[in-house]
């Protein structure tokens, strides 16, 4: 029972960020990438310091100027800035699709970086799973956007912001690295600025409303992602990670008429396949372990 609710947990904060992916899909038509990312900076940072401030946490510690706690904000935020881009310019469907290599990416640097054991069954899932995103990506083909290497950039943050999580100790707690996280993306967003063609826009009540949206759906989703982490079992509840895909499609279907082809769902389900079956594989291991 347990198990189910985090599996339920988790299936709502996946369709809480992919109704994110959307207001900032929505947004990105009158609002420059690099604004976007500045007030969702902003918003997030402002949430998690009334939650931590409410929990009598520290808003600021030493402990924060630690190697891994930079090297994950550095994470974070090129991972936002990969993916908030290709959102804003790709596809919203093709996008979410190449993110869905990002556990596949994590299992990829704890074997190079962190020295953890993978057999080679899982290494055959990894190139197996990578193959999925040349696959959605196409390069080299008629197909290929050149703007779709984003969504690759923010695999990658997001990597390393996973990796370099597993190193800091429990004494900072999820929610300074979260406020870090975002207030790191406004003086980052303010430096985009400065190279941006495209100046800032007033945003308008509608504008104002969704990105409202995209910050409470993104809080929300953090939460429920927590949560469903400390009811179920992990390598139950993770797998459910990957409905955020099926979300997305659905999002870029209704939403913004896209119709993706045969070839790039067969890559998207290449991706999902070798994420799943890692998982199954870690569990597996993980009673010898």
């Amino acid at each position: 029972m347990e198990n189910l609710r985090g599996a339920l947990l988790m299936t709502l904060a996946m369709l809480g960020f992919a109704i994110e992916d959307m207001f900032i899909k929505l947004m990105a038509d009158a609002l420059p990438p690099w604004q976007i990312i500045a007030v969702l900076g902003a918003g997030g940072a402002t949430v998690f310091a009334c939650l931590i401030v409410a929990k009598r946490q520290r808003l600021f510690s030493r402990a924060f100027l630690s190697g891994p706690v930079l090297l994950r904000n550095l994470g974070e935020l090129v991972g936002t800035l990969g993916f908030v881009t290709a959102i804003a310019l790709t596809p919203i469907s093709q996008a979410s699709a190449i993110l869905q290599a990002t556990p596949l990416a994590v299992t990829l640097g704890a074997a190079l970086f962190l020295k953890e054991s993978v057999g080679w069954r899982r290494w055959s899932a990894i190139l197996v799973g990578f193959a999925g995103v040349l696959l959605v990506i196409r390069p080299g083909g008629e197909a290929f956007d050149p703007l779709s290497l984003f969504a690759v950039v923010g695999v990658v943050g997001l990597a390393v912001r996973d990796l370099s999580t597993r190193t800091i100790p429990r004494e900072t707690s999820s929610f300074q690295l979260s406020f870090l996280a975002f207030l790191t993306l406004v003086p980052a967003s303010l430096t985009m600025s400065l190279f941006s063609k495209t100046p800032a826009v007033m945003p308008t009540p509608e504008l104002w409303f969704m990105i409202a949206g995209a910050v409470g759906m993104g809080v929300a989703a953090y939460y429920a992602i927590v949560a469903a982490m400390r009811v179920g079992e992990v390598s139950f509840v993770t797998p459910f990670r990957y409905s955020r895909l099926v979300f997305a499609l659905v999002v870029g279907m209704v939403v913004f008429s896209e119709r993706p082809d045969a070839l790039m769902l067969t890559g998207a389900g290449i991706i999902v396949a070798s994420g799943l079956y890692t998982v199954w594989r870690e569990r597996k291991l993980s009673p010898a372990a």
